[in-house]
C-alpha cells in the first residue's frame, strides 16, 4: 500500500486527501538521520535543551483550532477534551523544559580522590547521566495528543537528549501530521539538526517492526495493548543488541470500597462511579474497570445507584471500529462467563458507539476465572463481592499489576486501609483515597505505572518528570584531567545551579 486516508470517528468514512506511507527505506532514512544527531543533540546545553521544548510547545499552541478539528474528527473525542489534552501536552513539554534548566536529571557525583587514605587510596570518580541514543515513539490511540506524536515519551526523551522518530498512530494521521510540522518548525528554529525529529506514518505493524528493529534505535516508548507492547518487546529483545522497551499496556484498575465509607455513602460511590466509569467512553488506561466490596446493605445501595446510572449512559463514539468491535466482544464474554451477572447496560447508539456495561460476580468466582480480571477497553466494569475482610485481601493478592488502586474509606476504615497498603503497593504505581483513578496529574510526584502488565518494566512511569530516567544511563569517570572531563563535573561547574552529591553530600 503506497497511500491510505484518514478516517471520520464518528461515520467510519475515509476523510480528505490520500495520504503518503512511508515504506522501510524511509525508515532506514529517519533512523539513519536521527543517529547523525544524537551527539550534536546531546551536547546541547540544559539552556539551550529546555528552550526547544518550549519552542515546541509554543509551535503547537500557533496550530490553533485546526489541531482541534482534526483530532476531534479524528478521534470522537469532544472539544472541551481535546482543548484539554492541548493544554496538558503544553505542559508536559514545559514541566519537562523546568526539569531540564534544574539539571538534577544529571545526578551529578563527584567522590574526590583520598591520595592518603589507608590501606589503599581512593582514586577520583565522578558520574553523570547521558542519553541512551535515537528514541522510536508509538502514538497511542486513546490520547491523539498528549499520549502521541508530541506527548510525554517524547517530551521526555526530547528532555533527556535522545532523538525521537514517532511512529505516528494510524487513526489520527492528519492530527499527527499537524503536530509532527510543529516540531519540525522548532527544530529549525532553534537550529538543530533534522534528524532529532522524525516521523512516520502509515497503517499495520511493518512500519514500526522496522524502526523497533533498526540497529540505531536505543529504546522504545509505547503506550497501547497488551499484545502490541510484547510484540515490540519481543522485537526488541531478539535485536543482536537488544534494547528497552517502556510499554504502558493492560489496568483495570481495581477500586476498593471500604465498610464504613460504603455504608455511608454507597448510593452516591455508585453515582460518581458511573462519572468515571463512563467518562470519554471509558477508553482510559486508567478507567475503573473493577469494583471490590464486601456484601452488605451499603454495597446494595451502590449497585442500585450505579444500575440507574448506568441506564441513563448515553453511548459515546469510540475512538475507531477496531476498538468498537473489540470492546463490544469483552463484553459479550463477561455477560456469558459463568458466574457473572449482568447489573445493567446503557442505551444503544448508531455507529461505533459504546454501550456502558455493568456486572457482578463473587471473589470465589472471580478467583476461578482469570479471564474475568482481563481488561475491556471502554466503558465496562465488574463489582465483587466479597464475604468479609480476609476474602478481599485475597482478591487483591491474586490480581495482575495495575496502573492504580483506590481506597474509598472514612476514619473508621483506616486500619484496614492500613492491612491492604502492602498488597496494593506489590500491585500497582498510584494509590489513590477518595476519588477516581480516571485523571492523571502531570507532575513530579506522579507515578504512570506498574508492575507487569501494566507496563513492562515497573520501575518506571511514563508520566511526570521521573520519565525522563527511561532514556538515561549512568556513565562513571575515573581519575581523569579537568580538561578531559565533560564540563558539568569539573570542578569550576559546581556553581552552575544543578545539585551535587559530593563525597556524599548533597549540595545544592
Amino acid at each position: 500500500m503506497t497511500e491510505f486516508r484518514s478516517t471520520d470517528a464518528h461515520t467510519g468514512q475515509p476523510h480528505g486527501p490520500a495520504l503518503a506511507v512511508h515504506g522501510l527505506d524511509d525508515v532506514a532514512r529517519l533512523c539513519t538521520a536521527a543517529e547523525a544527531a544524537f551527539d550534536i543533540y546531546r551536547a546541547t546545553s540544559r539552556e539551550e535543551r529546555a528552550r526547544f521544548l518550549e519552542t515546541i510547545a509554543e509551535e503547537i499552541l500557533a496550530i490553533g483550532d485546526p489541531l482541534i478539528v482534526a483530532a476531534m474528527r479524528e478521534s470522537g473525542l469532544p472539544r472541551a477534551r481535546l482543548e484539554g489534552e492541548r493544554g496538558r501536552t503544553v505542559g508536559q513539554l514545559r514541566l519537562f523544559a523546568g526539569v531540564v534548566r534544574a539539571g538534577a536529571w544529571q545526578q551529578l557525583r563527584i567522590d574526590p580522590a583520598l591520595p592518603d587514605r589507608q590501606p589503599l587510596p581512593r582514586p577520583d570518580l565522578r558520574l553523570r547521566m547521558i542519553p541512551l541514543g535515537p528514541v522510536a515513539v508509538f502514538g497511542a490511540s486513546n490520547f491523539p495528543l498528549a499520549f502521541s506524536t508530541a506527548g510525554g515519551d517524547t517530551a521526555s526523551a526530547l528532555a533527556a537528549g535522545c532523538p525521537v522518530v514517532v511512529k505516528g498512530h494510524p487513526a489520527h494521521p492528519d492530527t499527527g501530521a499537524l503536530v509532527a510540522g510543529a516540531i519540525a518548525r522548532a527544530v529549525a528554529a532553534c537550529g538543530l539538526p533534522e534528524g532529532v525529529f522524525g516521523h512516520l506514518v502509515g497503517p499495520g505493524n511493518e512500519l514500526g517492526a522496522a524502526l523497533v528493529a533498526d540497529p540505531r534505535m536505543a529504546a522504545v516508548g509505547f503506550t497501547g495493548s497488551r499484545g502490541g507492547g510484547l510484540a515490540l518487546a519481543r522485537i526488541a529483545q531478539q535485536r543482536e543488541v537488544p534494547i528497552p522497551v517502556y510499554a504502558e499496556m493492560s489496568s483495570i484498575n481495581p477500586v476498593v470500597l471500604m465498610p464504613a465509607a460504603l455504608a455511608a455513602r454507597g448510593a452516591a460511590l455508585g453515582q460518581a462511579f458511573v462519572g468515571s466509569l463512563t467518562m470519554g467512553a471509558g477508553q482510559f488506561c486508567t478507567n475503573p474497570g473493577l469494583v471490590l466490596a464486601i456484601a452488605g446493605e451499603g454495597l446494595d445501595a451502590f449497585l442500585a445507584a450505579a444500575r440507574e446510572s448506568v441506564g441513563q449512559a448515553q453511548p459515546q463514539t469510540m475512538l475507531t471500529s477496531g476498538i468498537h468491535a473489540a470492546y463490544e466482544a469483552g463484553v459479550k464474554a463477561l455477560a456469558t462467563a459463568p458466574g457473572v451477572e449482568t447489573v445493567a447496560t446503557g442505551p444503544m447508539g448508531e455507529g461505533p458507539c459504546g454501550q456502558a456495561a455493568l456486572f457482578v460476580t463473587t471473589a470465589q468466582a472471580f478467583l476461578a476465572d482469570k479471564a474475568l480480571g482481563h481488561e475491556v477497553f471502554g466503558a465496562s466494569s465488574i463489582v465483587v463481592t466479597c464475604a468479609d475482610a480476609a476474602e478481599l485481601a485475597t482478591v487483591l493478592k491474586g490480581l495482575e499489576g495495575q496502573l492504580t488502586a483506590t481506597l474509598h474509606m472514612d476514619a473508621a476504615d483506616e486500619a484496614l486501609a492500613s492491612e491492604l497498603l502492602p498488597i496494593l503497593e506489590r500491585k500497582v504505581g498510584r494509590i489513590l483515597a477518595n476519588g477516581w483513578p480516571t485523571g492523571v496529574e502531570v507532575c513530579h510526584a506522579m507515578v504512570h505505572g506498574g508492575p507487569f502488565p501494566a507496563t513492562s518494566d515497573p520501575r518506571t512511569t511514563s508520566v511526570g518528570s521521573l520519565a525522563i530516567d527511561r532514556f538515561l544511563r549512568p556513565v562513571s569517570y575515573q581519575n581523569l584531567s579537568q580538561a578531559v572531563l565533560p564540563a558539568e563535573l569539573t570542578d569550576a561547574a559546581c556553581g552552575d545551579g544543578a545539585p551535587r552529591l559530593i563525597d556524599g553530600t548533597l549540595t545544592l
